[in-house]
């Protein structure tokens, strides 16, 4: 707890967390464990099925390099009073293939360059069973941004979801891309609408 008595949110890069603690947050059932946040990180051709849990899990742990400080690493594992809650993946979009493919979302309407290592993306965010509606994904979102920020980045973006009153979302299945205004809290700005359900939020350093 902090002074105020509220939990306390603490955010660390993800080689600064165990790969326990990573593992914990994803947990044993559902999308975010079958997936191991490589949905944006496969090959063009490759699914959940083709790769096989085992070998995702282990592409996520090369990722994140957990338990060396020293590393780098592709996200974000978020604390609530020292319990591991929360994920978000931050990296340059050049990191993320499928990203890189003639889709709507983000590049329907923009002029964009592909190849631009300059700017980074948030591609998705995981909050432990348990431990939702707690602000988890906003508070990593602003940690996505200093992260990117002091490692280089020139700009940052997501591809949220929009939410409309009375408009259900399944928040497991289609927001782990994060929502509006999780974005704009962030400082995040629209810079783009590419589908009727999806923007493009940017943040330029």
């Amino acid at each position: 707890m902090d002074d105020t008595g509220e939990p306390r949110v603490t955010i660390v890069p993800a080689n600064e967390a165990t790969w326990e603690d990573v593992q914990a947050v994803f947990g044993t059932r559902g999308d975010p464990s079958r997936c191991q946040c490589q949905r944006y990180k496969m090959q063009p051709g490759e699914s959940w099925v083709s790769v096989g849990a085992e070998e995702l899990a282990f592409r996520l742990r090369a990722q994140t390099d957990c338990g060396h400080p020293e590393g780098t690493a592709s996200g974000l594992v978020a604390y609530l009073d020292g319990e591991p809650v929360g994920w978000c993946a931050v990296e340059p979009r050049t990191a993320y293939p499928r990203l890189l493919l003639k889709t709507r979302v983000p590049w329907d309407g923009r002029a964009e360059d592909k190849s631009d290592e300059g700017v980074w993306a948030v591609t998705c965010f995981v909050t432990r069973t348990g431990f939702r509606r707690r602000g988890i994904s906003r508070a990593l979102a602003r940690a996505a941004v200093d992260f990117a920020r002091t490692r280089g980045a020139r700009a940052l973006e997501g591809y949220p979801m929009i939410t409309e009153p009375g408009r259900k979302i399944d928040l497991v299945g289609e927001l782990h891309v994060g929502s509006r205004s999780i974005f704009a809290d962030a400082g995040f700005a629209e810079v783009n609408r590419p589908t009727l359900r999806r923007v493009v939020m940017r943040i330029d350093f």
